[in-house]
């Protein structure tokens, strides 16, 4: 008999915690959801109890208290790819999960589960991994009893991540650009990781227990790629190896975009993980479904395809309007005087030209350097299309004449403002 649980799940609005969240809730427990926009997650996961909190900031015992009131397990789904201006690694992956542990057991919490990684391989003494294990022996050493499971590459219905960039490689057209082919790569499906959370809270599989989620087969990331091609309904296309200089300008540029707030599954640890392959070592005896049983029971559409190629359209489509805005701040400077003679001929005395002329230019750049920053970019879309409507407008009013000039400076900005509604469209991560 199932024994129902009030359980906090750390991380729950992510792609493996909403999963988890939802085969629950399902179980009939009761979820609590930890996560810094519960507005959001409320709207995706109306049926758990919302619970705002940043996980980086919870690194003291006394932090954890208010949380764990009334929890008697907790999973932990939480965890940062890479330090940058939303995530440190060390204090979500390991300092938080140090002063949880510290308090849990005093607080009433029966169980803990904790979704790690392989963190054995060579590549373990990167951040993210090396913080991954250091929590993962604070857990083992502490009193409370633990299941930790370590899934290998996660595939399911929706992508994000490293999922994300399989299906836009997958999507390319005509042509599959891919870095480290030839890595080795095992699969595990979505469900069988919230499967196996389930188990954990039934008992199924015992407290203490150390378990890596893969399905035996093991493949290439070309494979990969190509099975998920066939699966967007493309035909079979050339694989273009990247040469290493360029997936290395590809990583710094990823990890200079993090400090912006992108969570881009290009940075550099993501891309040494990679290199190395994502296999376990020794796959729990369980039964799991492999990767075309998983595309099989998932079938693509069309609007899968879109979503792909979207997401490899999203940043190119947000630095072009990073430029334009830009460049049209720079040009107004540099003709500073044909600016002026513009605002003049309509009717502005020159210091109210001048002024305007400031104001419009300091907003060109406000918006385009915006849009380049994660946290603000929705807010300076908005803004784009605003001001490009207030300008058709203010345009029309002043100089009607322009909509039939051959250069078209008033119909040119109606594609802006579409492709500024795309990147609003788009903007979302999960």
């Amino acid at each position: 008999m199932t024994d129902f649980r009030s359980v906090l799940v750390l991380g729950a609005s992510g792609f493996i915690g909403q999963a988890v969240c939802r085969r629950l809730l399902a179980d009939g427990h009761a979820v609590h959801g930890v996560a810094r926009d519960i507005a959001r997650a409320g709207t995706s996961l109306p049926q758990a109890d919302w619970r705002r909190a940043d996980i980086a900031r919870l690194t003291r015992p006394e932090d954890w208290r208010e949380l764990l009131d009334g929890i008697d397990t907790v999973v932990n789904c939480a965890g940062a790819l890479q330090d940058g201006a939303r995530d440190n690694v060390t204090a979500v992956q390991q300092d938080a999960m140090t002063a949880l542990y510290m308090v849990a057991e005093a607080q009433g919490v029966r169980l803990i589960v904790q979704i790690s990684a392989r963190t054995d391989m060579g590549r373990g003494e990167s951040a993210f991994l090396a913080t991954k294990r250091a929590a993962d022996e604070a857990l083992a050493a502490s009193p409370i009893a633990s299941v930790i499971l370590r899934p290998s590459l996660v595939v399911g219905r929706n992508a994000h991540g490293g999922t994300a960039l399989i299906r836009g490689l997958a999507a390319f057209p005509l042509v599959t650009p891919i870095a480290h082919a030839g890595s080795p790569v095992q699969t595990v499906a979505l469900a069988d990781v919230a499967a196996a959370v389930s188990d954990a809270l039934s008992g199924d599989i015992a407290p203490g227990s150390d378990l890596e989620l893969a399905h035996p087969q093991t493949m290439t990331l070309g494979d990969l790629v190509a099975r998920h091609r066939a699966w967007l309904g493309l035909p079979p296309a050339l694989v273009i190896r990247v040469p290493a200089l360029l997936v290395g300008l590809t990583a710094r540029i990823a990890d200079w975009l993090g400090r912006l707030g992108w969570r881009s599954p290009l940075r550099s640890t993501a891309l040494s993980i990679m290199a190395d392959g994502v296999t376990a070592k020794e796959p729990a005896e369980r039964a799991f479904a492999s990767l075309d049983e998983t595309l099989r029971d998932n079938p693509a559409g069309a609007h899968d395809l879109w979503a792909a190629r979207l997401w490899l359209l999203k940043f190119p489509l947000l630095a072009t309007l990073s430029v334009f805005w830009l460049a049209t701040g720079i040009i107004a400077l540099i003709n500073h005087n044909d600016s002026l003679a513009h605002l003049v001929a309509a009717g502005f005395t020159p210091r109210t030209a001048t002024n305007i002329l400031v104001a419009t230019v300091a907003l060109d750049f406000a918006l385009g350097l915006g849009v380049a920053i994660e946290r603000i970019a929705r807010v300076a879309l908005m803004a784009m299309i605003a001001v490009s409507l207030a300008y058709l407008a203010g345009g029309t009013a002043l100089a009607p004449r322009l909509w039939i000039d051959p250069l078209g400076p008033y119909l040119k900005v109606l594609p802006q403002i579409l492709l500024a509604c795309a990147g609003l469209a788009i903007l979302r991560e999960r």
